[in-house]
């Protein structure tokens, strides 16, 4: 794992966390699981997909997610999204697209992709950045939560004011990195089938950030993808 992957924005706010011992830690449990003959996903070209497309000085939303998808083929490096090809679309993701749609009209549905959130400046960030194949949580606690909580902090130190979306109690255990007095933050239920009744749907996320960025001067989102 390498700071110079990174856009120079990334590099300059959180570059010199990758010589830290936690983050040597990290990457050696990464490189002993892959040689012990472990499929970790995402791949390690796209671990780090969520900052390449989103520039720190480009980030207008942040969707937290917990971990990637840890089914083969699902997971890119964004948060909720998988790849372009993957069918059927996890259940949360079918989730969040319908709540798009009642919220925008958007009717997203037949791609789970969501880089082009990304590339407008909707940072889809989990908070852990790998997974063992088939185990879900697998590398929670093993270093990625520091490093991630620095990249929160370093957002929420941005000038222009932005939208933190926090589904789900673990994202919203996250709301005390945040400088609420500049930055919106917009928390319900997650989009999960165990718990989107209870207070996802109806929670209107996509048009509330929309009209946060709007009313201080920045470009809304298209949702489209």
């Amino acid at each position: 794992m390498q700071a110079s992957s990174l856009p120079p924005s990334w590099q300059a706010a959180v570059g010199a966390e990758f010589a830290k011992p936690y983050m040597q830690t990290l990457d050696a449990f990464l490189q002993a699981g892959e040689a012990a003959g472990k499929l970790i996903l995402p791949p390690a070209g796209q671990r780090f997909n969520a900052l390449q497309s989103t520039p720190l000085d480009q980030v207008k939303v942040v969707i937290l997610g917990q971990d990637p998808y840890p089914t083969p083929g699902h997971a890119h490096g964004l948060s909720f999204s998988v790849q372009p090809d993957v069918s059927p679309l996890p259940r949360s993701l079918n989730n969040i697209n319908r709540e798009l749609q009642a919220d925008l009209g958007i009717d997203n549905s037949y791609s789970g992709c969501l880089q082009a959130w990304a590339e407008q400046g909707v940072l889809l960030l989990n908070t852990v950045l790998t997974v063992e194949a088939g185990k879900a949580g697998s590398h929670q606690k093993h270093g990625w939560e520091t490093f991630t909580d620095t990249l929160i902090r370093a957002i929420s130190a941005q000038v222009q004011p932005l939208v933190f979306i926090l589904w789900g109690n673990h994202a919203q255990k996250k709301t005390e990195l945040i400088d609420a007095t500049r930055h919106c933050i917009i928390a319900s239920a997650h989009p999960s089938p165990l718990s989107a009744r209870r207070g996802f749907f109806g929670s209107k996320p996509f048009s509330r950030a929309n009209a946060f960025l709007q009313a201080n001067g920045r470009q809304p989102v298209d949702w489209k993808v």
